[in-house]
């Protein structure tokens, strides 16, 4: 991630020319999903059951990845940005199949951004960048004996004005952080403080001048210590705008403390045209798969959906004669062979929710909540109250959900008790949303974040089923009164293509969200998620 300044090679793995075809569909839906696996709720997931996967290989909002192979188990995470819980760690024994964990983050430190998972003698890290209060950003640790947890509370560091840390082992066996600019510092042995200053360690090879990027922005220092070598794996050109902007470089060197020697063949990735199917590629780590051979993790934007945030792209890779590393994936918009040795695990997790089990974090996350969010929340049975907070989504933290479809719909039954309105809302903040409420006396319409007041549609209900369509942006909406027995359909629909970061800033991305208003409280009951566009039963 940036502060707020915020050689492709052409060739694939050997037989992925093989694999199935990117098949057109007379259904607009099915052409758009067809080309993908499918997971629980229709989900896309990227493994194609014949030894091939087409990227992503975590669809939505995960971005500057981070990836840990601990002996047979790979472990990722992300940047989560206002999300709390946050910091979900997932998990994969191939590297194509991920299933959530669960998060490591419960108290709120502000905005999240790229964050790096390591393991050192046998513990757990995780190194935070964060801006807790507003007054700028510093370093934190969390630390765990176990991958599920407990974490520990964050440890500040008091690295202050950095991001975007990157740890590595020295060859003089010290522990180090690099983070954007590019800077390094020594931490103690126990990697919970630091021992030494903040000093410059690498001068970022520069791009031609009149390449179209956002800007320099050098961040996100990976480090890898290979065949006697340190690689440096870096992020520049900024992060969004220009969709031929971010890149990804290297360098090595023999010590931690330089010198560096630029890669020959930077930049190693990058979106050259807006017709590539994956914009704004970079953020990457190198891993050794399963079978010895190896890959590189990055992020990118879908073409044509920003709403979607970036997604987890996964490329192969190989070790030239000379000592350097080449991606072998091309523009990424045909199947590749799956990572030799792996062992297909689950993938992705069902986004229709019952209430039955505690999902926070694995699946639901507030918005910039509050230190005391949390206590609006209680599981009954099936069913999740949530207290109200605010008076409208404007200055309410909704419950939000990650989507990575270019379709979907989902429905909820709420009930309101007391002084209170709820709601269904595509969320991407409290500046950009759209979506229905309902108050005991009136169904309500936010279009574009603010309520449509001439749109209410009066009503005496304090139950009432709601539904929301996003198909590939054009958003629809309908109501039940009967616990969808039978539907009515909206009389608005909206487009949404522009509810994203390069409109409304944030780095992040458009997410289902429940909101709950007033003084009263919300029942959540039955919230169920289908990718794609199942008929529906309409009613005048």
């Amino acid at each position: 991630m940036a502060l707020p300044r915020r050689t492709l090679f052409k060739g694939l793995l050997a037989g992925a020319a093989a694999a199935p075809a990117l098949a057109a569909q007379a259904n607009p839906l099915e052409k758009a999903q067809a080309s993908w696996g499918k997971g629980p709720d229709g989900r896309r997931v990227a493994d194609l059951g014949d030894g091939t996967y087409l990227n992503p290989i975590i669809s939505g909002d995960h971005p500057d990845p981070t990836i840990l192979k601990d002996g047979e188990v790979y472990y990722m995470t992300f940047s989560s940005f206002l999300a709390y819980p946050g910091l979900v760690i997932w998990k994969s024994t191939d590297l194509v199949n991920w299933t959530p964990v669960g998060p490591a983050l419960k108290k709120p430190l502000g905005t999240i951004w790229a964050v790096d998972l390591v393991k050192h003698e046998g513990r757990y890290f995780i190194y935070i960048p964060a801006d807790p209060t507003g007054q700028g950003w510093s370093i934190f640790a969390i630390w765990a004996d176990s991958i599920e947890g407990p974490w520990s509370d964050p440890v500040d560091l008091k690295i202050s004005g950095c991001i975007d840390p990157g740890h590595v082992v020295g060859e003089d066996g010290k522990r180090y952080l690099f983070v954007n600019g590019v800077r390094k510092i020594r931490l103690t042995d126990d990697g919970l403080a630091t021992d030494g200053q903040l000093e410059k360690a690498y001068d970022p090879w520069r791009y031609p001048d009149d390449w179209i990027v956002e800007n320099f922005a050098p961040e996100g220092p990976k480090l890898l210590r290979h065949n006697g070598w340190f690689y440096l794996i870096t992020a520049v050109g900024g992060t969004a705008g220009p969709v031929t902007g971010h890149m990804v470089i290297a360098a090595r060197s023999r010590s931690v403390h330089g010198p560096w020697e630029h890669c020959p063949h930077n930049p190693l990735v990058r979106t050259r045209s807006k017709d590539e199917p994956w914009w704004s590629r970079g953020h990457a780590s190198l891993v050794e798969g399963p079978g010895d051979d190896w890959w590189m993790v990055y992020h990118g934007y879908e073409n044509g959906y920003w709403t979607l945030g970036r997604q987890t792209l996964l490329e192969p890779i190989e070790w030239t004669a000379d000592g350097w590393f080449r991606p072998l994936g091309g523009d990424l918009s045909k199947p590749l062979r799956k990572p030799r040795g792996g062992k297909a695990g689950p993938s992705g997790l069902s986004l229709s929710d019952d209430f039955s089990a505690d999902r926070m974090g694995v699946q639901w996350a507030f918005h910039e909540p509050k230190p005391d969010e949390a206590s609006r929340l209680a599981y009954v049975g099936k069913a999740l109250t949530l207290k109200g907070r605010g008076g409208s989504p404007i200055d309410s933290s909704p419950l939000t959900c990650i989507v990575g479809d270019r379709s979907y719909e989902a429905e909820i039954s709420l009930e309101l008790t007391g002084e209170a309105e709820a709601g269904i809302l595509l969320f991407y903040n409290h500046k950009a949303f759209v979506g229905l409420g309902f108050s005991p006396i009136a169904l309500k319409t936010f279009q574009y974040s603010e309520e449509l007041a001439w749109a209410r549609i009066p009503h005496e209900r304090r139950k009432v089923r709601l539904k929301i369509r996003n198909d590939e942006h054009v958003v629809t909406y309908w109501y039940s009164y009967d616990d969808g027995a039978t539907w009515t359909r909206h009389g608005t629909r909206m487009e949404v293509s522009g509810l994203h970061h390069n409109v409304f800033g944030g780095f992040i991305s458009l997410k289902i969200g429940i909101y709950a208003a007033g003084s009263g409280q919300a029942t959540l009951r039955d919230f169920v998620y289908r990718a794609g566009l199942p008929k529906v039963a309409e009613s005048a």
